[in-house]
């Protein structure tokens, strides 16, 4: 099981009223850092998928929902508790500093 991807149509459900955190992987497919952290994203997405939801946004199909949380680089994840950004990350990273600060929204 992967992430979710979600549309600016089903954002709002799925990621602001999500009674769990959420963790918000925005990319594109030509985006090469895209590719290297997304087996890091789909495995949390497996590993905590009663405590986490996990859901990919496009940036070039979804422009509205990058504008709207000022994504400037992709990849760029960011984790919501209670319907808010509480944390972020820009490109490339372990996916222990992903889990840390899952960990810490739990």
């Amino acid at each position: 099981m992967s992430a979710t991807h979600v549309t600016t149509d089903q954002f709002d459900a799925e990621v602001l009223q999500s009674s769990v955190p959420a963790l918000v992987d925005f990319w594109a497919v030509w985006c090469g850092p895209c590719k290297a952290i997304a087996p890091h994203v789909d495995a949390i997405s497996q590993e905590y998928a009663d405590r986490v939801k996990v859901v990919k946004v496009n940036v070039d199909e979804e422009p509205e929902l990058a504008l709207r949380y000022g994504i400037q680089s992709i990849p760029t994840l960011l984790f919501f508790k209670d319907g808010k950004v509480q944390d972020m990350i820009v490109g490339v990273v372990p996916k222990q500093t992903i889990v840390q600060k899952l960990e810490a929204l739990l």
